[in-house]
């Protein structure tokens, strides 16, 4: 008879206090772990108009000195009801001794973004390094985020140069940590 197999002894953090101790190159990005929604709105020029949108952000770590991350987003209609499933991302967040970071983000639409930043205090703000695509994703040649962390509420602002616009807003959300 096969033995059962193991439990993993590190599986992935949401919660500090759980699972291995976060590394301490993690200490400047402590307060993004955990499990975020809320809601937003988005637009850009290419858009006939703006749409709001709900949104789950998932920062987890397994005690090596990067965040695991993953994001969903529905499209809302005014009343907050979900039409349909929106963007998606997931990816790595490597976290270096000086406070900088490197990000990693595949889309299930074809691309694959690297970003560097920097954290300064509550804020963290990263650009695309590179953005590559498949074939038939959009053109999509530079990003921009920011991600604020204060009074319990994460804001996050993108912007956006694709299909010849340059560099612009396209995102801003709201989001509250859910506690599990």
């Amino acid at each position: 008879m096969p033995e059962p197999a193991q439990q993993n002894p590190y599986p992935d953090s949401h919660v500090l206090g759980e699972g291995p101790e976060p590394h301490p190159q993690l200490r400047p990005v402590l307060p993004l772990l955990g499990r975020w929604h809320g809601r937003g709105r988005g637009e850009y020029p290419t858009l006939e108009q703006g749409f709001r949108y709900e949104q789950e952000i998932t920062f987890s770590h397994d005690g090596r000195p990067f965040l695991r991350y993953e994001s969903r987003a529905w499209l809302i209609d005014e009343s907050g009801t979900v039409l349909r499933p929106s963007g998606r991302e997931s990816g790595w967040w490597r976290i270096m001794p000086d406070a900088s970071v490197e990000v990693t983000l595949a889309h299930p639409t074809g691309i694959v973004e690297t970003y560097v930043g920097r954290v300064s205090g509550t804020e963290i703000e990263i650009a695309t390094d590179h953005v590559a695509r498949t074939p038939r994703a959009k053109e999509v040649t530079g990003m921009r985020r920011r991600y604020t962390v204060r009074d319990g509420e994460l804001t996050i602002t993108q912007d956006m140069a694709a299909m010849g616009v340059p560099m612009t807003h396209h995102l801003k959300a709201e989001l509250r940590r859910h506690e599990d």
